[in-house]
């Protein structure tokens, strides 16, 4: 009896040890999270001085300019702007394909530059080398003040949703071409041909329900400007900050639904959808999400160069494809034979990856 005894005692005294580490490791886990991971947005609310120009302090081209967004906190926790291979490669094609437009790559996290010679500051370097790029900061709390989405950002609605940087990204385009219009690309994307041949107001469809949201234009005033605002009304009344696609893609797609008068992207096509123009797939999104891996394969290399022959751009699809690595050195693999066309500058700069 005494031996039983014993046993449930250390029993009990075991498993509350096991559940305060079990504690424990949450509450370490959820710290990390919070402070370390890119999958935050705290450094939005983090002041200070040493960081770049505020894009408030500036006045881009109504209408006529081009912009990115890099809305992740890696900057902050890395100690200085800092941007990847093929991020820079989508601001360079942009800028060598359109030079009478601006481009500006704006930072939501603090920083500034810290040209210490590593492969990042090499690619800063080089995109700053064009007269067109600004790289700039954009406070995201002083940015949504005054516009419909204040409250999205002011409630934390933004930075509790379940896909936060995304979702950020997702509401800032659509304020970025309500303040200023002109055209918001995707930093997975590259520019293959000048848009300014493309008309004004234009989305691109991505598949016979979606219309995507990884490029966009919307003129600064008329129709244009009154077009991206009623995208942001939907944001105020729709948000979801569980659902990856309702704050992007969604918001776009439901309004060519209404402009257009239906419910198919394929009714979109041969629809004026007031002076919209809904793009077909080819033109932006030539390969398609579900076949993302041809960029990376060498047997699809000729097949990709057919299916873009009439695109603009080409997307990536980052959020699948953002782990697989290109040698440098490799042959006929379909991304890196568009880099080297279209961002040289960027590939040279490359130590062994792309």
């Amino acid at each position: 009896m005494r031996k039983i005894f014993i046993f449930y005692k250390y029993r009990r005294r075991l498993i509350t040890y096991l559940l305060y580490c079990i504690f424990l490791l949450v509450i370490i886990i959820t710290v990390h999270c919070l402070l370390y991971t890119t999958e935050n947005i705290h450094c939005y609310r983090i002041k200070t001085e040493d960081t770049l120009p505020n894009i408030a302090n500036y006045n881009p081209k109504k209408g006529k300019s081009i912009f990115f967004h890099e809305t992740s906190c890696k900057s902050f926790t890395k100690g200085k702007i800092w941007i990847k291979s093929r991020q820079a490669c989508a601001v360079e094609s942009a800028a060598r394909l359109n030079p009478t437009s601006e481009v500006y790559l704006l930072y939501t996290s603090p920083m500034n530059f810290k040209f210490e010679g590593d492969e990042s500051d090499r690619f800063l370097q080089v995109l700053l080398s064009y007269p067109n790029v600004r790289i700039l900061h954009l406070n995201y709390e002083n940015y949504t003040k005054g516009s419909p989405v204040e409250n999205l950002y002011s409630s934390g609605k933004i930075e509790n949703s379940l896909h936060v940087v995304a979702h950020a990204s997702d509401v800032l385009r659509y304020l970025t071409l309500w303040k200023y219009g002109g055209i918001y690309m995707d930093l997975d994307v590259i520019v293959l041909r000048p848009l300014t041949d493309l008309n004004i107001n234009y989305a691109g469809i991505e598949s016979t329900s979606v219309v995507a949201s990884g490029v966009l234009n919307f003129d600064a005033t008329g129709n244009g400007h009154k077009y991206v605002e009623d995208c942001l009304f939907d944001l105020k009344s729709s948000f979801d900050g569980k659902k990856w696609s309702t704050n992007g893609p969604g918001v776009i797609t439901r309004l060519l639904h209404t402009l257009c008068g239906s419910n198919t992207t394929d009714d979109m096509l041969d629809n004026e959808c007031g002076g919209f123009t809904a793009y077909p797939a080819n033109v932006f999104y030539p390969v398609p999400w579900q076949n993302w891996r041809m960029y990376f394969e060498q047997e699809f290399l000729d097949a990709v160069i057919n299916m873009t022959q009439n695109s603009f751009t080409i997307h990536m699809w980052n959020k699948l494809s953002e782990e697989i690595k290109i040698p440098v050195t490799s042959k006929n693999i379909p991304y890196l034979y568009f880099a080297k066309k279209y961002c040289p500058k960027i590939v040279n700069e490359c130590d062994e990856v792309f």
